[in-house]
């Protein structure tokens, strides 16, 4: 079988198993029909089935389709020995003289209360066109058959894909339900947090009671930025003639700093003056010194 084919029919039979609970091994019930065409093409029909429906199979076989192999003509010993080894499916047709058809037959094993359900979940492998037919209107029944010594699993049926569809619509709203109930749950519970942490922030501002309410700043201007504004310089002592300076631009006169430097010196010389000592001279010399200093 070429790859993109069983490729197809994992992802199939893999839908089957979502949407109809589907397991392997699976079951697979065959007709007398299909495993004579089967002999007569010489196919393995077991590891060609295994290949197919990608996993393990459990073949079966029903009381009338072996009742079929019995009557057959020409009549094939080693087909009839290799449906033997297939599990029995008791139709309960087992007491009629002639046994039913595989329509009938396999239509009662596989729906028997006739409500449209494939209970357990069979496999039909089939050649008989009205067979499958009635199968295709049972949701979740894989139908396999041979063409042309090529074993086929058909497509899922409309049946199969209504009732598919209708599964994805009603995970997709539980989905949505589900994802409000999380976000309700999620609000909820950042409620609570944040009325416990209200609560302990209380409880923390004083014994058992409310904590005080932190006052609220007062609108208006805002002073400046202390990093912005200039420092201001410090005062320093000012000398004599700083002083002067400052008093002469009070009073308004002009100041010559030459007349100030002068009256500095004089000031200064009569200073000198006044700490010279003068020495009084001994006997006559000083009366005649004092006389000549008298005279003009």
């Amino acid at each position: 079988m070429r790859g993109k084919r069983a490729k197809k029919y994992r992802k199939l039979m893999h839908q089957y198993e979502i949407n109809f609970n589907f397991r392997p091994p699976y079951q697979v019930l065959l007709d007398s029909d299909f495993l004579t065409d089967t002999a007569n093409k010489k196919i393995d029909v077991l590891p060609r089935l295994q290949t197919v429906l990608g996993a393990e199979i459990k073949p079966m076989i029903s009381t009338c389709c072996m009742r079929h192999l019995y009557t057959a003509s020409p009549k094939n010993e080693s087909l009839i020995e290799h449906a033997k080894t297939f599990e029995r499916r008791r139709c309960g047709h087992h007491e009629l003289e002639t046994p039913l058809s595989s329509t009938e037959c396999l239509l009662s094993c596989v729906d028997p209360k006739d409500n449209q359900t494939n209970k357990n979940r069979y496999v039909i492998c089939t050649q008989d066109p009205r067979l499958r037919a009635k199968m295709r209107e049972i949701p979740g029944t894989p139908i396999v058959y041979i063409s042309q010594s090529v074993v086929i699993l058909e497509p899922m049926n409309h049946a199969s894909e209504g009732v598919r569809e209708k599964l994805e619509r009603e995970k997709f709203r539980l989905g949505l339900k589900g994802r409000r109930g999380a976000g309700q749950e999620v609000g909820e519970k950042r409620k609570r947090e944040g009325d416990d942490e209200g609560r302990q922030e209380r409880w923390e501002g004083g014994e058992g009671g409310d904590a005080r309410p932190q006052k609220k700043r007062a609108k208006g201007p805002k002073g400046p930025n202390p990093l912005s504004v200039k420092k201001s310089k410090k005062k320093t002592d000012a000398g004599p003639t700083e002083r002067t300076e400052r008093r002469q631009k009070e009073d308004g006169a002009p100041h010559d700093g030459a007349a100030d430097a002068a009256a500095g010196d004089e000031g200064a010389e009569a200073a000198k003056r006044k700490r010279r000592r003068k020495h009084k001279p001994k006997g006559d010399g000083g009366a005649a010194g004092d006389e000549e200093g008298d005279a003009p």
